[in-house]
């Protein structure tokens, strides 16, 4: 087997279709044996009958309880055949050739993992790669709209070394993975790659930003509150980070700037009359 697909779902029926129609079409380019894994956890929107009507050629592993995003990945991992796995959220749309020219990539940097060019539903480019977040970055985020500036997510033009991309789309040989590099299941979603390609790097693996591989990501496919939630995630995500890999002072000089950027949200929220500015960021500056 040279590629096995992986891909999480949870409650999203109808763009897991989408999705896995785009897989299908893409494959019919690659030469080589592959096949696909969805891992779903508990949905109750339809999705197994759907997966078990319309692609009977995909393999399931059905959870009986919510595992997490992590979690489940690992199962797949851990199931998978392929020399290659590609780890691709529900919400994604392959195009054209992308699945085969990500491979034929990633077979050129065999102790990397790598990732495609993600695009937004509108057709522009999407921030999908960056650096670690360390505290100034971390400040750049929080409070000089970072993203915009290019100071801490980019979408590079040409392939490019980086130290992390998104998890919605990660490519590398199996053997790579299983080097101690599965998802930490502490994390129930968000951060998740940024801790997995950070301890890749410690081992010396290399993380790799490949343009011309382009997918289309739609985001937040499988959360629940898809205003409030990406916010408290990536509070409780930042929190486990450092506390996992950084020492006291810095954690505590995160939890500083965590509570300042929620309180300066929540007092603009409470002037401005905006409930979301006021319920997501007081919830968030309790958990710091």
């Amino acid at each position: 087997m040279d590629l096995s697909i992986i891909i999480v779902s949870f409650n999203t029926k109808r763009i897991l279709d989408d999705c896995l129609s785009s897989i299908v079409r893409s494959l019919r380019r690659l030469k080589g044996e592959t096949e696909i894994i969805v891992v779903d956890n508990i949905s109750t929107d339809g999705t197994r009958d759907m997966l078990g009507t319309k692609y009977p050629q995909v393999r399931t592993i059905l959870n009986a309880t919510n595992v997490g995003f992590g979690k489940a990945n690992n199962q797949g991992i851990a199931a998978a055949r392929g020399t290659y796995i590609l780890l691709l959220n529900s919400d994604t749309i392959v195009h054209d050739d992308a699945i085969g020219k990500l491979y034929r990539f990633a077979r050129t940097k065999p102790n990397a993992l790598v990732g495609a060019k993600l695009i937004n539903t509108d057709g522009s480019d999407q921030t999908s790669c960056g650096p670690f977040l360390t505290l100034p970055v971390v400040f750049a985020a929080l409070f000089l709209k970072g993203d915009r500036l290019g100071l801490t997510r980019w979408s590079p033009r040409s392939v490019r070394r980086v130290d992390w991309v998104s998890g919605a789309c990660i490519m590398a040989p199996k053997s790579v993975f299983l080097d101690g590099l599965l998802f930490d299941e502490g994390i129930f979603m968000y951060m998740e790659e940024i801790d997995l390609l950070y301890r890749a790097k410690e081992k010396g693996y290399s993380t790799y930003f490949y343009p011309e591989a382009r997918i289309t990501h739609i985001g937040s496919g499988s959360s629940k509150d898809r205003k409030k939630g990406p916010v408290l995630n990536i509070y409780r995500g930042l929190s486990y980070f450092y506390g996992k890999h950084y020492g006291r002072t810095q954690q505590v000089i995160l939890s500083v700037l965590l509570k300042l950027k929620a309180a300066i949200a929540w007092c603009i929220g409470i002037l401005t009359g905006n409930e979301y500015l006021k319920s997501t960021y007081g919830e968030a500056f309790t958990m710091v």
